[in-house]
């Protein structure tokens, strides 16, 4: 097997399969380090995952986005649900996956009217102006109605652009760090299961890409393993600023990817 044959490995002895061999050693190792720095984040405050591994992986190869990097996302959602599953919001979970499950489906319909460019950029502001609330001192409170809303824009925005982590984290962000990595956890953990479902019945989720989603397992343990460090950091006063800075960083790339 060649420099350009690490995915070969995986079994390329089905005909139809997607031609794994293309991705490199170096591809390889550069998908690995994403994906450890990405799960990382995820593990450490809650969120981000999507936001920083995505946009740089479809960059790498189109293949990773959206099955493979939401497999990988599933895995490290079931891990991190378990390792502080005790902090659980129970409450406030099965309202936000109402709102989320709503969320999803109003979005696609919205795909049907408007342009999805102009919806992205609204969000990412949206987003950038509930930090600026944050900050200002206004606060939400993780109550029934503001749990609806915020998981349907939750499933809009993750809908239509792989970002729908801020709102939930911004209703959290005053709650203790394992209660936030826990209940958000939980709830992507039940929205990647609802988005790659739809995308196996759309024919964009199957034992390819899982081939390429196994590649990408590496570098997601090595991130979760860490984050028993950096959670401990996060977790030493500073869960509020953490989740304040990945939100922002949230609707500024949202917005910059509508205009580059």
């Amino acid at each position: 097997m060649a420099s350009g044959g690490v995915l070969a490995l995986l079994s390329p002895l089905n005909d139809k399969a997607v031609d794994c061999s293309a991705l490199t050693w170096t591809e390889f190792a550069l998908a690995s380090v994403i994906v450890f720095v990405g799960s990382t984040l995820q593990a450490s405050v809650g969120f981000g995952m999507g936001l920083l591994a995505s946009p740089v992986l479809i960059l790498l190869d189109s293949r990773f986005v959206p099955g493979p990097i939401l497999f990988a996302t599933l895995v490290l959602t079931m891990l991190l649900t378990y390792r502080e599953h005790y902090a659980i919001d129970l409450h406030g979970l099965r309202w936000a996956i109402v709102g989320r499950l709503a969320g999803t489906f109003v979005a696609a319909l919205v795909f049907l009217v408007l342009p999805d460019t102009q919806i992205v950029t609204l969000f990412g502001a949206f987003i950038l102006l509930g930090v600026a609330m944050s900050l200002a001192g206004i606060k939400l409170r993780p109550v029934r109605p503001v749990l609806l809303g915020a998981g349907a824009l939750s499933g809009i925005m993750g809908t239509f652009a792989s970002v729908g982590g801020p709102p939930m984290a911004l209703i959290y962000q005053d709650a203790p760090g394992a209660r936030i990595r826990s209940t958000m956890s939980s709830f992507f953990l039940i929205g990647t299961i609802v988005s790659l479902f739809a995308l196996w019945i759309a024919g964009r989720f199957g034992v390819d890409e899982m081939r390429l989603a196994v590649t990408m397992v590496p570098g997601l343990i090595a991130g979760y393993v860490t984050s028993r460090w950096t959670t401990g950091i996060v977790d030493r006063g500073y869960t509020r600023r953490a989740v304040l800075s990945v939100a922002t960083a949230s609707g500024v790339v949202v917005i910059a990817r509508q205009f580059f």
